[in-house]
């Protein structure tokens, strides 16, 4: 019996982290979680799974959860967030939180010797050499749980490392993968919530559809598999079949497909290094009948872009480069800016800002938090 703890928990892949451990109750056990302010949700949680620990963010919300006859310690805020993540009896932690706010619980679990299935991208966007480093440390896995890294570490099971030639990493193209950037100046927000493949939260919809999705992927992928950037591509594949691909030096390239459904890649971070049967729609590439790809344009895609120069330049750039994008993408969602406005802003502080080179952990949330507070105007 494995057993596991969710931050994010009411969140889209936090709930169906849920599901999983639904599926498998004979092989993994919820015994901690933190939601936001989503008391329902943790009240459900609580009923069906009755895990040891909760953590919502609000102390003000904790009487209303009916707690009575249940051996549960219910916790709040930062302070309780980390309490969950280095929950003693965490056999692994899966990170679904949105934004850097999800690193200081990572570190934490790791210093508490606790797997990581990560599914918060931002953890290694702004941290990522420190994150890898603590990790390598403290004996941790760091299990990736995003599509396109899970099908690279499948990809690499039982592989040498030096003889990777690059990896690939497929990207649907998001909401507006078929307008030119012309039609993006009058995209409207539901437009942009309305993703061809994937169910997924608000923010990550919208990073896909300016792709700093898949920007956060690569830089994500630089740490994960420890390979310079020159070795990360992206390509189009809008079936979302092929979740990414690894090119060897004999030319042989693998690649994993499955069907568009982030429980996969649940499972198998929960699950490593076993695999466990699934009872759930089997891919059939005769009813799919083509796979497309298309190679990336860097100018269509400009968000795309500016990760990729983010990670060149390092020190402090991507973190600015995270902060930024998380303050404009909710200012998008608030109705307060256009769709465009959202890579102009991040475009703009990033050639504002002076560099700090091989920051420490204190530099890069101190930069974090500076940006984030920030009033930005188009």
């Amino acid at each position: 019996m494995k057993h596991i703890g969710i931050l994010g928990a009411s969140g889209s892949v936090g709930m169906q982290g849920l599901d999983i451990i639904r599926e498998h109750s004979d092989s993994f056990k919820l015994v901690s979680f933190a939601v936001g302010k989503s008391v329902e949700v943790a009240q459900n949680i609580i009923d069906e799974f009755e895990p040891d620990i909760c953590c919502i963010q609000n102390e003000s919300d904790l009487n209303k959860l009916n707690l009575k006859g249940k051996q549960i310690e219910v916790v709040f805020g930062d302070e309780g967030l980390l309490k969950v993540a280095g929950y003693e009896k965490n056999d692994i932690l899966l990170n679904s939180i949105l934004g850097s706010v999800g690193l200081k619980p990572t570190l934490h679990a790791i210093d508490n010797g606790i797997d990581i299935a990560l599914a918060n991208k931002e953890t290694l966007v702004v941290a990522g050499e420190i994150v890898m480093q603590r990790a390598r440390e403290k004996g941790v896995n760091i299990l990736p749980v995003d599509s396109e890294h899970s099908a690279i570490f499948q990809c690499l099971n039982g592989e040498n490392h030096k003889n990777i030639e690059k990896l690939i990493i497929t990207a649907s193209g998001g909401s507006f993968r078929d307008k030119t950037r012309e039609q993006l100046k009058d995209v409207t927000l539901e437009d942009a919530l309305n993703h061809p493949n994937w169910s997924m939260g608000k923010k990550i919809t919208i990073d896909s559809a300016t792709m700093m999705n898949k920007g956060l992927e690569v830089i994500e992928a630089k740490w994960l598999f420890d390979l310079p950037i020159e070795k990360i591509e992206t390509i189009l594949h809008k079936q979302s079949i092929i979740h990414s691909m690894v090119e060897f030096n004999d030319t042989s390239v693998i690649a994993q497909l499955g069907t568009p459904d982030m429980r996969m890649p649940i499972l198998y971070a929960f699950s490593y290094p076993d695999r466990k049967p699934r009872n759930a729609e089997r891919l059939d590439l005769a009813q799919v009948g083509t796979l497309d790809f298309k190679k990336m344009d860097l100018e269509r895609y400009k968000c795309l872009a500016l990760a990729y120069r983010a990670i060149e330049v390092g020190g402090t750039l991507p973190v600015v480069m995270n902060a930024v994008n998380e303050v404009a993408v909710q200012l998008f969602l608030d109705g307060k800016i256009s769709f465009l406005d959202i890579e102009t802003i991040i475009e703009r502080e990033m050639d504002a800002h002076i560099v700090t080179e091989n920051p420490g952990l204190d530099t890069i949330l101190a930069v974090d938090a500076d940006y984030k507070s920030r009033n930005y105007e188009v």
